[in-house]
This record gives structure tokens, C-alpha cells and sequence, in this order.
């Protein structure tokens, strides 16, 4: 297994994480992120974003409670 270098940052509540471009995109593409299904996915959010099929919320709870 090829190594990964890594750079992590805290800041708050935030954590940065800083990797080479080329290593980020191997990665990607191990967890299924250039898969056909998941494009899919995201083009068909982009059209539900665009006709306003979207609601902002605060938590996940709020999905259990609809």
C-alpha cells in the first residue's frame, strides 16, 4: 500500500487537511467518487438545487421528525 502524506491543521471547530492533488484524486476514486451512479447523483441534486426541491436544516433530527 502506497503511503499518503498528510497535513492537518485545527483551527476551532474546523480541521483543515492539506494532500497532494494527484494522491487526492487516487483516493477519490478508491471510495467511488468517479463512479457513473454517484455522478449521477450529484447532477440530479444540481437540477434539484436549481427548481428549489431543497430545504436548509440544523440537524438530521430534523429529517427523522418529517
Amino acid at each position: 500500500m502506497a503511503s499518503l502524506e498528510l497535513t492537518i491543521k485545527k483551527r476551532n471547530h474546523r480541521v483543515l487537511i492539506e494532500m497532494d492533488a494527484d494522491r487526492f484524486e487516487k483516493l477519490a476514486a478508491d471510495f467511488g467518487f468517479f463512479s457513473k451512479d454517484f455522478l449521477e447523483s450529484l447532477q440530479q441534486a444540481e437540477k434539484d438545487v436549481k427548481a428549489g426541491r431543497v430545504r436548509k436544516i440544523r440537524s438530521l433530527k430534523e429529517l427523522r421528525q418529517r
